[in-house]
């Protein structure tokens, strides 16, 4: 049976889903900056065709946002996390076979799907999606992932696909030409030291890597960079992965909005971090033994005194429970913080992870699973769930928190907090 793969990507996903709620942008320039507004990660097609680079440091960028008059928004992640998901569950209306890639980007399994046109269907995909939860995205179909990710990007760039692209019919001359047109460095799976190693040895385009010497590719780019070889030439060598592994490690750590001096301000951001952290664990309905701290001061102001440290502790017994973590986290921080320094970031990173199911329980120590800390925690996540983050939190994470990241920008979290979403008002006197 022919194999067949759809990569389905989000067109500038943070920039659209700003836009989303916000149609009096439609065809105006828009950008999204990185945590505490520092650079811009997102940029929309109008912002892009002025010039606006990506990357580059906003306040550097003023001059085009004045000239151009460009939307600004800080990074809303929250609401892309949710617009995300709202688009995943659209995709699974149409193929039982789905792995979700990235926050915007998704490949299909349409092997049951080949009596189709699959253009069509396509089209269809693309329609139901930005019907339903009005973000923009563009298709690739082909015989592997690889080359499906080649065709989305002829998709999205040239207006003469609308969107789909369908590469499973062509034949393998027809296939080449898009390969000629494709630099080496936007191969899938090749980053910039491969790059630099295939430009060097004159393999520049997708279609000189295609027809590469299989030895030279296995000994300078192991067998991953073969299977990526084997793909151009429309050979299936990577599986579709239908489930997300588990994360080994879960790491929460932000840079301050402004410089933090405390002990207790230091302790409210570490709470806030080991919140975020065990809510991740329990999504993945895992357990963790160990716990890291970390603290840093800004290494870019070498004119001001520079520390930083960091303290793991194992915990007696493995669990996903926030108090327990805050409770050792504020422990290990009084160990590696020090006065007279101007702190620029902290972090925890939980590690030692399994599943809930496959841990070996004590039998000489009380089981958190049947603890009032489990029930309280279980309480406070349904309530959230239900009706909005942070309706209910902890009193170590603060309330003010005047340290938190700046977002001068930010949008409101239009999908997932009660009081903040669009309200829409009708005249019944206007036709």
């Amino acid at each position: 049976m022919k194999n067949i793969v759809a990569l389905v990507d989000c067109n500038n996903f943070y920039a659209s889903c700003e836009r989303v709620f916000r149609p009096d942008l439609e065809g105006k320039p828009i950008i999204v900056l990185s945590n505490n507004d520092g650079c811009v990660v997102a940029r929309s097609n109008e912002a892009k065709a002025i010039g606006m680079p990506f990357g580059k440091p906003v306040f550097k960028a003023e001059y085009l946002i004045k000239k151009h008059n460009i939307y600004v928004f800080s990074s809303n992640y929250a609401l892309y996390g949710d617009m995300s998901h709202r688009v995943m569950q659209t995709l699974e209306q149409f193929s039982p076979d789905l792995e979700i890639y990235s926050i915007d980007e998704a490949f299909l399994g349409l092997n049951g799907f080949a009596d189709r046109d699959l253009t069509e269907y396509g089209k269809k995909i693309k329609t139901t999606v930005e019907n339903w939860t009005g973000i923009p995205i563009s298709i690739g179909i082909a015989e592997t992932k690889t080359l499906a990710k080649v065709a989305n990007r002829f998709a999205k760039k040239s207006k003469d696909y609308k969107g789909v692209l369908d590469i499973t019919d062509l034949s393998e001359h027809e296939i080449d030409k898009f390969l000629k047109k494709m630099d080496v460095s936007d191969i899938w799976g090749v980053g910039w030291q491969y790059e630099k190693l295939l430009k060097r040895n004159n393999f520049n385009t997708a279609y000189d890597l295609k027809y590469a010497p299989d030895k030279w590719v296995k000994k300078n780019m192991t067998v991953m960079g073969l299977a990526t070889v084997f793909e151009l030439r429309g050979i299936p060598s990577i599986d579709l992965e239908e489930v997300i592994p588990h994360k080994k490690e879960i790491v929460s750590s932000r840079s301050f909005g402004r410089p933090v001096e405390t002990l207790e301000e230091m302790e409210e951001a570490v709470a806030t971090y080991v919140t975020t952290a065990t809510e991740k664990l329990r999504r993945q309905k895992c357990l963790a033994s160990f716990i890291q701290v970390f603290v840093a001061t800004n290494r870019f102001k070498p004119e001001e005194p520079q520390y930083s440290n960091s303290y793991m502790y194992e915990l007696p017994e493995a669990t996903d429970c926030t108090v327990d973590f805050i409770k050792h986290a504020h422990e290990n921080l009084k160990k590696i913080f020090r006065d007279g320094y101007r702190y620029k970031k902290a972090g925890v990173m939980l590690s030692g992870i399994v599943e809930q199911d496959k841990y070996q329980l004590n039998l000489f120590t009380e089981s958190y699973f049947h603890s009032r800390n489990k029930l309280l925690t279980e309480i406070i996540d349904n309530v959230n769930k239900k009706w909005g983050s942070d309706t209910l939190h902890y009193a170590a994470t603060g309330i003010q928190k005047p340290w938190m990241m700046k977002r001068a920008h930010k949008s409101p979290h239009f999908t997932t907090q009660w009081d903040q979403i669009r309200v829409v008002k009708a005249d019944d006197n206007k036709e």
